[in-house]
Parts: structure tokens; C-alpha cells; sequence
């Protein structure tokens, strides 16, 4: 079964067909960065455009490079939630005008969910692929979840970030040490020369869950730091900060995990998103599961980000499970997976 698979949830105009789940035919994504990377972050106005623009040229892409007509597709699918709502419905029209003229199935598929099927694409360095139930840590720049994955198309949520999610906090630390955007590429480079206890960074505490996260009061904690030195007229080292930094969201991320795995009785962890791309988190990650007896899977760092492989090979369980969409269906810019029917 071949589905051409639609991303464009964030600033990534992304298309990709993808066999049967598991076979990627084609991985297309056309990235905004440089344009947004003058403004410090991304404009929905100007992602929602450029999607606009570039949608149809990288679908026809997706298509070429797979050597693949639309008639040898089967059916479609797109991300319809979470995301910027207006790059969310440039996806979602496109998708349902392809199903709707060509009478094949659409399959709307949950953004994070897509993050978590990254892991079925590419067998690890022992040629294994996860199977739930597993434990996954999706951590993003707009989401920080610990899921218990139950069922390809089943999760429960037992921890989530209260405020930022980790890659905001990166982009925002990354901004006040002057670095560009996107700013997690930037602190994983430099935290590689700096010294990862140079300055003491908060692990911060919070109620409710104890898997919750909270990135704020860590994120806070660096920009005061940098502006009381520069209100003395002092230079921050801005590799130690890094490093300190890296390393502070690294333990946050990794202790809590390994902790709710314990409790949860998992003994398969998984990572997504683009924090997942992170050097200092997949390597905490790798001593920590060694040391508990666990087994790690990572996504290659071609699938961490945003693209459209994700979302056809989720869209594949979720074709097996039913799931379909029609004329009707519309974006979100919020929803939790747990309120997937």
C-alpha cells in the first residue's frame, strides 16, 4: 500500500510516499528556516504563505523521486493537528482536494503520533524496529511529552511540559547567548567544547505529575545570568553556558523517563522530535539505558524533525485501525493525542 503522506504543521512544506508503513519511496521537505531566521523565530503568517507557494512543487517531488504517478497511489494522508493553524489547513486542503478528486481514502494523522512512527522506519544498529507497548519521550519545540505508547494507534500521556517545551527553551537560551535561529543546532555545537559544569543551572521542581515538566525557571535562570554579567561588564563563556545549559535539560529529560519506564514496568524507550537530535540527550540517554538495563531506540537525525515519512508510516496503522476522514475534515491547532478516537 503506498500513501502520499503531507506535513506542513510548522514551518516544513513536507511530502513523502511511503510502502506499506515501513518503506520510504521519497522524503521531501522544503525548509523556511532562512527566511524565518531573521525574525528569531517562525511567522505563522509567512509559513502559512510559503506553504501556499510551495506545497504542489514539492508533492510533485515527493512523486518523481519515488518514480510514482498519482494513480499509483492508494491513498492520502496529513497532518491535521497540532500545529500553526493557518500551515495546518494549506496541508489539510491540499490533501482532501487530491482524495476527493481521485476517490481514494484520506487519512488524517496526529503530529506527535507522526514523531513516534519515526522509529518504525529504520531498523536500529541490531536491525530491530519497536513494537509497543514501549515508553516515548517526544520532546520538540512545541511539545515535551513522556507517552506510553500501548498500541500503534494507543497512547496515554503520563507526564507533559507545564510551560515551555524543551526546544523553546533551547531557542530562547540560544537567542539571549546571541546565537541564531533555530537555536538547539547551535547550543549542541558549542556545548561541545564547554564545560557542562561551569555554571549551576536549576533542575526545576513542580506539582502534579512527577514526570511534568518545566522548562521556564531553567530558561529564566540563563537569561539572568547573562544579563547581570553584562550589567558588570563581565563575559559569559558562551560554550559553558552551553554545555551547562545542554546538560541541564539532557538530566531533566533522561531521569525523568528512565524513572517513569521503572515505575511503569517498560523495558523498550524510545525517542522523538527534534529534541531527540539533541548529541547531550541522546548520549545521556544511551548511558542511562545501558546502566538500567533498557532498550534505547532513536530515530536517524533525517527523521527527528519535521517531515512527511513520519506521517505516512503513522497513517498506515491508522488506515489498518479505520481510520478515514472525509469532506469535513478540518485543522487543530491543538489536541491531545489521548483525544484520538
Amino acid at each position: 500500500m503506498k500513501i502520499l503522506a503531507i506535513e506542513t504543521s510548522c514551518d516544513e512544506t513536507a511530502a513523502a510516499i511511503v510502502e506499506d508503513g515501513r518503506k520510504i519511496l521519497s522524503n521531501v521537505v522544503y525548509s523556511q528556516i532562512e527566511e524565518h531566521k531573521k525574525f528569531g523565530g517562525v511567522v505563522p503568517e509567512i509559513a502559512s504563505r510559503r506553504h501556499s507557494e510551495n506545497i504542489l512543487e514539492v508533492v510533485k517531488k515527493a512523486l518523481s523521486e519515488a518514480d510514482c504517478t498519482l494513480d499509483g497511489i492508494d491513498a492520502f494522508a496529513v497532518t491535521y493537528a497540532p500545529g500553526l493553524i493557518g500551515a495546518l489547513l494549506v496541508g489539510v486542503s491540499f490533501a482532501k482536494g487530491l482524495a476527493l478528486s481521485l476517490k481514494k481514502p484520506l487519512i488524517p494523522v496526529h503530529h506527535i503520533a507522526g514523531h513516534i512512527a519515526s522509529n518504525y522506519l529504520v531498523p536500529d544498529s541490531d536491525g530491530i524496529i519497536p513494537e509497543p507497548p514501549f515508553l516515548c519521550l517526544a520532546a520538540s519545540g512545541g511539545h515535551s511529552h513522556i507517552i506510553e505508547v500501548l498500541e500503534y494507534t494507543k497512547f496515554r500521556i503520563i507526564g507533559r511540559t507545564h510551560d515551555d517545551a524543551a526546544g523553546e527553551a533551547f531557542d530562547k537560551a540560544a537567542r539571549v547567548l546571541g546565537f541564531p535561529y533555530p537555536g538547539g543546532v547551535h547550543i549542541d555545537k558549542a556545548a561541545l567544547t564547554g564545560n557542562p559544569e561551569a555554571y549551576s543551572l536549576p533542575r526545576p521542581k513542580i506539582q502534579g505529575s512527577r514526570y511534568d515538566f518545566s522548562f521556564s525557571g531553567l530558561k529564566t535562570a540563563v537569561i539572568n545570568i547573562v544579563h547581570n554579567a553584562e550589567q558588570k561588564g563581565e563575559e559569559i563563556n558562551k560554550n559553558d553556558m552551553a554545555a551547562s545549559f545542554q546538560s541541564a535539560v539532557a538530566e531533566i529529560l533522561t531521569d525523568k523517563t528512565i524513572s517513569a519506564a521503572k515505575e511503569y514496568g517498560y523495558s523498550k524507550i524510545a525517542l522523538a522530535g527534534g529534541v531527540s537530535a539533541n548529541s547531550g540527550v541522546r548520549k545521556l540517554f544511551g548511558q542511562e539505558c545501558r546502566k538500567n538495563g533498557f532498550r534505547l531506540y532513536m530515530p536517524p537525525l533525517s527523521l527527528c524533525g519535521d517531515n512527511a515519512a513520519m506521517i505516512g508510516c503513522q497513517a498506515y496503522y491508522d488506515f489498518l485501525s479505520g481510520k478515514r476522514a472525509d469532506e469535513s475534515l478540518n485543522a487543530f491547532a491543538s489536541l491531545s493525542l489521548e483525544d484520538l478516537a
